[in-house]
């Protein structure tokens, strides 16, 4: 007998979880395609230590060939679906055009970068959402601490080392705590010819305060952590207009810096607004077993789904890693239902806490409800961590041991320039939907958070 071919678009949390399944519990039944721009699914809540220099890059990326032996991978983007004559169109990394058929379908597309109108953005700004724009940060910010050692005057050391980083969400927050340990030991091993003059991190967001997915409690711990580390965090304050030598902020504030990076949420991928379907905020409406209505081969689920919240009825749940990688795995149970395999369930969650990794052996999380700050919330993190990898888990404790025994290695790689990762490379098409044109008529400066990264749940 011909097996059914399901077609699974995206490698991220939901789609890595979704084939890993599908291949476990009904391989013999199913044909398992998986459509990917990358031959890794990339564990994003680790990405800030790759941009810290504390962990190799290979560490934070899982093999989908040497994890998913029994799924067949291709490499391409999709760019289309055609939902009628049930066919996925694809674009390859070299150019080239492609077109899978499927009897099922899993869309798992994830998001990208959510642009804001703000003059100079798209152009200064630099994004944080995959493993090139993790490599150049690391990279510019070394680059920025060697040129500021050698710089002529006081005014051009300061622009160099001051670095600043719009939105409090966990990604922001991580990037802001790795970075400032990072330029600290920069510096130490670097000593500035001006005196006067130390590295500054800025973290800025328009929430009156930081992390406000967690309780006021945690959101405070990162805060005053952050300060005591030098952090400046702006809350209620933005950015206004960037330029090459600094930004402008709401407050009428200009702060020269040669480093701007834009963490202030994401939006779907635009593919889910070409299928014609339903919508909430750009993602694609689905019923609480992630089914798109009307077609009852597709399903959906990650940040491009707009996943009915049964414990919040009227609410949507929010675009985190830990959704999608519960997601993922209900959709391949229901997969495998509707091939006569099991039963179909709907998506039902129990929030089991979060955790913000601050940088060293400080971190905040509220593991079942028990809010934890410091070295015990550091080491729930990191072992949440390792027990949530899908693989590198020696790996990436090695190079932990490492930097807590060795200083890091503080060279630039030159592997990824900035042209190679404008702001808006991950979202060409954003400009023209008509969720855009309403954001360019005067939406506020933040929607509600919908950040990807940590949110880990224990």
């Amino acid at each position: 007998m011909s097996r059914t071919r399901v077609l699974i678009v995206g490698a991220g949390f939901a789609g890595y979880r979704a084939a890993r399944l599908l291949t476990r519990v009904a391989r013999r039944q199913v044909e398992v395609t998986l459509l990917n721009p990358t031959d890794y699914f990339l564990y994003l809540p680790l990405l800030p230590q790759v941009a810290a220099g504390l962990l190799e890059p290979r560490r934070v990326t899982v093999s989908l060939s040497g994890t998913l032996p029994h799924a067949r991978l291709v490499l391409g983007e999709a760019d289309g679906v055609d939902l009628d004559r049930r066919t996925v169109s694809y674009a390859d990394p070299e150019g080239g055009r492609g077109e899978l058929t499927y009897d099922r379908l899993v869309l798992a597309v994830g998001s990208v970068n959510k642009l804001l109108p703000v003059p100079g953005i798209a152009e200064y700004a630099h994004g944080f959402r995959g493993m090139p724009e993790a490599l150049y940060l690391r990279d510019h910010v070394t680059r920025q601490i060697e040129l500021a050692a050698v710089a002529p005057d006081a005014a051009a050391c300061r622009s160099r080392c001051t670095f600043v980083v719009v939105g409090g969400g966990y990604t922001g927050t991580e990037v802001a705590a790795q970075g400032q340990l990072l330029t600290d030991d920069l510096v130490r091993n670097r000593p500035l010819r001006q005196g006067d003059v130390r590295p500054r991190w800025m973290l800025l967001d328009i929430a009156p305060r930081l992390l406000p997915e967690l309780d006021e409690h945690l959101s405070r711990t990162a805060g005053r952590v952050l300060r005591e580390r030098g952090v400046e965090v702006r809350t209620g304050t933005s950015v206004k207009e960037a330029t090459a030598d600094g930004v402008l902020l709401d407050d009428g504030e200009f702060v020269g810096t040669r480093t701007l990076v834009w963490c202030v949420g994401v939006r779907p991928d635009p593919l889910v607004a070409g299928l014609g379907r339903p919508l909430e905020r750009g993602r694609l409406l689905v019923d609480p077993c992630l089914t798109v209505p009307g077609y009852p081969e597709v399903f959906a689920c990650g940040d491009a789904a707009a996943v009915p919240d049964l414990e919040r009825p009227g609410e949507y749940t929010p675009m985190t890693a830990q959704h999608a990688w519960r997601q993922g795995r209900i959709a391949g149970i229901n997969v495998a239902a509707s091939l006569g395999r099991g039963e179909r369930r709907a998506y039902r969650h129990k929030d089991l806490g979060f955790t913000v990794d601050l940088g060293g052996a400080k971190a905040a999380a509220n593991p079942l409800g028990v809010p934890l700050s410091g070295p015990l919330a550091g080491a729930v993190t990191r072992g949440y961590h390792l027990a949530a990898l899908p693989g590198n888990r020696v790996r990436v404790a090695a190079d932990w041991l490492l930097d807590a025994v060795l200083p890091r290695q503080a060279v630039q790689l030159g592997l990824v320039r900035s042209w190679s990762v404008p702001l808006d490379s991950a979202s060409p098409e954003l400009a023209r939907t008509p969720e855009n044109k309403e954001d360019k008529a005067g939406a506020p400066p933040h929607d509600p958070p919908s950040d990807p990264s940590p949110g880990g749940s224990p």
